[in-house]
């Protein structure tokens, strides 16, 4: 019971704290409207808060070592642009060293993605008024050639802001989507073209 309650005041913790970061970070404006600067300035004042909610409790079918290591993976994006997928939410996207080469490419077609290759995207919102809401982490791996046919051989899963798997159909969710946007690209969603960085 102690141990309960322990959880429980840890979470309340954590969800006054997140509230408080995202009252800090208001954006004053809806999130379509913000330059590459000042979208960079809501996710450097949010992405501490963002990293300590995402890694919060156990992440089940996940692999926590995706979750505790992306941000030492090699950036894909300058700054948090909102590609037209995921809801709207701008993305920052991180790539390990497997997938890193073919990644920042960004290829539009013959792309062949290592196995191995993974991909997280943080997310966030800005709403019409500029009030901003943590989005999930989301992360796709790149399995071995025949592993899950039915997604061309890419495992899907996302992390929501308080640190929970988020149990999804990722067919409809995350596969058919990337299929069929970006099927000749291997399946890869890159970040808007201004917001790339190369190689």
């Amino acid at each position: 019971m102690k141990r309960r309650l322990q959880l429980v005041l840890a979470g309340l913790a954590l969800a006054l704290s997140a509230h408080a970061a995202q009252a800090a970070c208001e954006a004053g404006k809806a999130g379509y409207e913000l330059t590459p600067a000042e979208a960079t300035a809501v996710y450097d004042c949010l992405k501490a808060d963002l990293l300590d909610g995402y890694l919060q409790g156990d992440k089940r079918w996940i692999p926590a070592d995706y979750v505790a290591s992306y941000r030492s993976w090699t950036p894909a994006s300058a700054f948090p642009a909102a590609p037209g997928f995921h809801g709207e939410r701008l993305l920052m996207t991180y790539v390990n060293e497997i997938g890193a080469d073919t990644y920042l490419e960004y290829k539009d077609e013959g792309v062949i993605v290592p196995a191995g290759t993974v991909i997280a995207k943080e997310s966030f919102a800005v709403d019409e008024q500029g009030k901003v809401q943590p989005g999930p982490l989301f992360i796709m791996e790149k399995v071995e050639a025949g592993r899950s046919p039915q997604t061309d051989d890419w495992f899907y899963m996302a992390v929501a802001p308080n640190g929970s798997p988020m149990a999804m159909d990722v067919i409809s969710a995350c596969s058919e989507c990337h299929q069929q946007n970006f099927g000749a690209q291997g399946g890869l969603g890159y970040p808007v073209p201004g917001a790339r960085i190369a190689r």
